[in-house]
């Protein structure tokens, strides 16, 4: 049996009339999914019991198990997920003034091993399916009733571009007018640098935003952090975003985080001025390291973070700050996780 989230409008339009209904069904049973949240083929109440019993003898729906949700002095809320297999995943949403972002998993565990993430601490095990994808905002969506999550990013465990088809598919979801009806613009993915990933979404025709962890820039260091540098080093890397933003006429956010003794200095703000020099359509979203106890990494001082950004200012990156968020709940991709599996 199939997962019915694994279809798109045309795979069940196409299924529906094979057994000899109607088309016009699997709008209806889109609306149930994805506006209603329903999850039983049997409260589908506008189906005929014969294509409600049809359905349940070829499809299922999977859903995710809330094993553990904590909640953030700021209003953070991580959940830590458990699947059909018994891994678990981590689901963030993140509320910033009007907005409710929902940050998703793409994978259980990760392979790129980040020497700043707690992700990958576990090892990679799977990837996760786009209908385990679509559970994550499904349960995100319940989470923040009556209202409706604005924004997401796959950005939680995972490198979402290692896992490239099934991330698609659920971002083409998402967007559509009969999924979750959210904006591409809305819609972020954000990798590590699989070159790859990176060219190929620039081909889809949908402008989705995209981000790239950089937290680097030279090429040691880079490698140093972040081990998929050796294959994908910095001047390719940063080639393919300005096709990206070329094709698609979209920014590309860097991701930066600021590590005390590692990167954080005025010879590394020169550096990343020097790389990004001439990229018009860039920004630096700046980043203060999250504690990780494992990791033994730490934040600059304020000072320091504040000289960085001003130097970027000054000479002319379009730079942010990103506000911490969930830091009381150890909201970090993998941190519960981590902590749960421990147990």
């Amino acid at each position: 049996m199939e997962d019915i989230k694994a279809l798109d409008l045309e795979a069940l339009q196409n299924k529906l009339t094979s057994f000899g209904f109607p088309k016009y069904h699997a709008k209806q049973i889109f609306n149930w999914i994805y506006k209603k949240g329903v999850l039983d083929f049997a409260q589908m109440s506008d189906l005929s019991q014969g294509l409600r019993d049809k359905l349940k003898e070829n499809f299922y729906i999977s859903g995710l198990e809330i094993v553990k949700k904590v909640k953030s002095s700021d209003g953070t809320k991580k959940l830590l997920l458990k699947l059909a297999d018994d891994n678990f995943i981590e689901a963030v949403i993140i509320p910033i003034n009007d907005r409710l972002t929902a940050c998703v998993s793409t994978q259980v565990g990760c392979k790129f091993a980040c020497c700043f993430c707690a992700s990958g601490m576990g090892g990679f095990k799977r990837n996760l399916s786009c209908p385990e994808i679509l559970d994550e905002v499904l349960l995100l969506e319940k989470e923040v009733l009556p209202k409706r999550l604005t924004n997401l990013v796959f950005m939680g465990t995972g490198e979402p571009l290692d896992n490239y088809e099934e991330v698609l598919k659920a971002a083409k979801a998402i967007n559509s007018s009969l999924g979750f009806n959210m904006g591409a613009r809305k819609i972020s993915i954000s990798t590590s640098g699989v070159i790859p990933g990176i060219r190929k979404l620039a081909a889809e025709g949908m402008q989705i935003e995209l981000s790239v962890s950089l937290h680097a820039a030279e090429d040691k260091l880079r490698s140093k952090l972040m081990p998929v540098n050796k294959k994908y080093p910095l001047k390719e890397l940063i080639q393919a975003c300005k096709e990206y933003s070329e094709n698609t006429n979209r920014q590309v956010t860097f991701e930066y985080i600021l590590i005390k003794g590692l990167n954080a200095d005025l010879e590394n703000a020169q550096l990343l001025v020097k790389l990004l020099s001439g990229y018009k359509l860039a920004k630096v979203n700046l980043i203060p390291s999250n504690p990780v106890n494992e990791l033994k990494l730490e934040a600059p001082d304020k000072t320091d973070i504040l000289l960085f950004k001003d130097y970027l200012f000054k000479h002319g990156v379009n730079v942010t700050l990103r506000r911490e968020r969930g830091r009381d709940i150890e909201a970090a991709c993998g941190q519960l996780r981590l902590r749960y599996e421990k147990k």
